[in-house]
């Protein structure tokens, strides 16, 4: 079985939508189902049992998805974490060498990636060219738009410390 790093807070977040999925939309799902069935029994020509139906295959896919990367979870304490060299876990501040532009990514398992909350997968291509980095440093990563270099600024292991320090 691969084990999956992920932070806690991935591993939070993944539980929470497990719960939810089971709590909340497997019982309201079997409800609709349920009503669908009762309003018109033909089940090949009723809509609405179709439509439930095919969303509890997916809900129930999802279900299924979630628990296992949840039993293979490797959870990764990133405040036990320190150093100026980027690994799994770090919050990184790039500057775009050619726009000066800031962006700030926090290394993450594949699982918990979501590059609109600034969290990018380990397997990415920018993650991948990070990796064994310092603080300092340029490093050149390969994008569909051809080479991009970006100046390493800051490595930081805590997300609490990071929210502090956009909130001064």
């Amino acid at each position: 079985m691969t084990k999956l790093p992920m932070t806690a807070a991935g591993y939070a977040a993944l539980a929470d939508e497990l719960r939810h999925r089971i709590r909340v939309e497997r019982p309201d799902l079997v409800q609709r189902i349920q009503q669908a069935i009762a309003d018109d029994p033909n089940l090949v020509e009723n809509s609405e049992y179709q439509v439930a139906l095919a969303e509890q295959n997916v809900n129930e896919t999802r279900v299924a998805e979630l628990e296992d990367k949840l039993a293979r979870a490797d959870i990764v304490d990133v405040s036990k974490l320190s150093g100026n060299t980027i690994k799994f876990g770090a919050t990184v501040t790039l500057i775009d060498e050619d726009t000066g532009k800031k962006r700030v990514w926090q290394i993450v398992g594949e699982p918990e990636a979501d590059a609109s909350k600034g969290k990018i997968s380990i397997t990415s291509p920018i993650a991948r060219a990070l990796i064994g980095k310092s603080k300092g440093e340029t490093v050149v990563v390969e994008t569909p738009g051809g080479a991009k270099a970006f100046a390493l600024r800051q490595v930081e292991w805590s997300e609490a410390k990071r929210k502090r320090r956009e909130q001064v």
